[in-house]
């Protein structure tokens, strides 16, 4: 995912992080012809550097690539490095007082096509107890970063089309008058919902914190109004240094954070009467070189949510996927 570098004249390039190694071994490189010390000094140096190297890399990588995954509803400014592709599958497990408990599902392909676009193909599902296992519909997202630089705060613009079913609920995002009750009859394929969806994309990087906010605005376009609603996340690495030795279970793997979300009514009943609202912490651990696992139990604010929601996740990234299909 691209991260950015400030160069002499203080102009910031977007870079990626194998360009950011590459850069980093340019300049121990050069450091190591430049020194002129004794035989031992010399190789004490090399060593500094190549650990100083390994250190700059995986916190600059590590942290900024992974910033994307810390939420499940929230998004930051992070996008997807030209050529990955990351395989994704998140759950959301209800269980209403009145109703029968249910898993959504969500399985997600996101591709990096430029530096500043990301694009992203969702398949949905769930099951839902004493009733059915159905497929419920397609969503096909698109992130634009129009700036590349680093800034204070960083805008991304969200466009998605959703061609989902009734009884769809991944609680991808909550918007409008989402509430309980919506999750309490039975399943039914036959309401149609193709909907596009807004979101403004707020977010700031300070000291290894995230700070993310998103506005939502999503129409249904058989003419129903336009639905509000919102996303806040803030998270951070338990360790912005990278252990010396290779280890799965260090600090650096693993981020806390915590994300609040809810509806804020229509274009004809903005506000938050007759809404829901949660509040998640979230748990990240990325194996190096391996998926990434998170959790986050979620507990309505409101009389109108669910009481609690539990969401599950595990991603992985194959690096240049469609260059190594073709190099073979």
């Amino acid at each position: 995912m691209a991260v950015t570098t400030r160069e002499k004249n203080n102009f910031a390039l977007p870079l990626t992080c194998a360009a950011i190694a590459a850069t980093l071994d340019s300049m121990i490189l050069k450091m190591k012809f430049n020194f002129n010390f004794k035989i031992k000094s010399i190789w004490r140096s090399v060593f500094m550097l190549n650990f100083l190297r390994r250190a700059l890399l995986l916190a600059a990588c590590a942290v900024a690539a992974h910033a994307q995954e810390n939420y499940f509803v929230t998004y930051t400014h992070q996008m997807e490095e030209p050529g990955n592709l990351e395989v994704a599958v998140r759950t959301v497990n209800g269980f209403p007082r009145d109703g029968h408990a249910f898993t959504g599902s969500a399985m997600e392909f996101e591709y990096g096509v430029k530096a500043w676009w990301t694009s992203e193909f969702y398949l949905d599902g769930q099951t839902t107890t004493n009733e059915s296992t159905l497929f419920t519909g397609f969503r096909f997202e698109n992130r634009f970063r129009p700036l590349l630089r680093e800034h204070w705060i960083n805008p991304v613009l969200y466009f998605e089309f959703e061609n989902i079913n009734g009884a769809d609920k991944a609680l991808l995002e909550v918007v409008g008058h989402d509430v309980r009750d919506d999750f309490l009859g039975r399943n039914d394929r036959s309401e149609k919902k193709r909907e596009a969806e807004l979101k403004l994309i707020l977010s700031s990087n300070f000291k290894g914190w995230n700070v993310a906010e998103n506005l939502i605005a999503e129409k249904n376009l058989a003419g129903e109004p336009w639905e509000f609603g919102y996303a806040a996340g803030v998270s951070r690495p338990l360790s912005l240094v990278a252990s010396a030795n290779a280890c799965r279970l260090c600090r650096e793997n693993f981020s806390l954070g915590a994300e609040l979300y809810g509806g804020l009514g229509t274009r004809y009943r903005f506000g938050l009467q007759e809404t829901s609202h949660y509040l998640s912490p979230i748990v990240n651990f990325r194996l190096p070189n391996g998926p990434t696992f998170k959790a986050a139990p979620g507990f309505g604010l409101t009389s109108g949510s669910h009481g609690f929601l539990l969401r599950f996740g595990v991603s992985y990234e194959f690096d240049q996927i469609f260059s190594k299909i073709r190099s073979r």
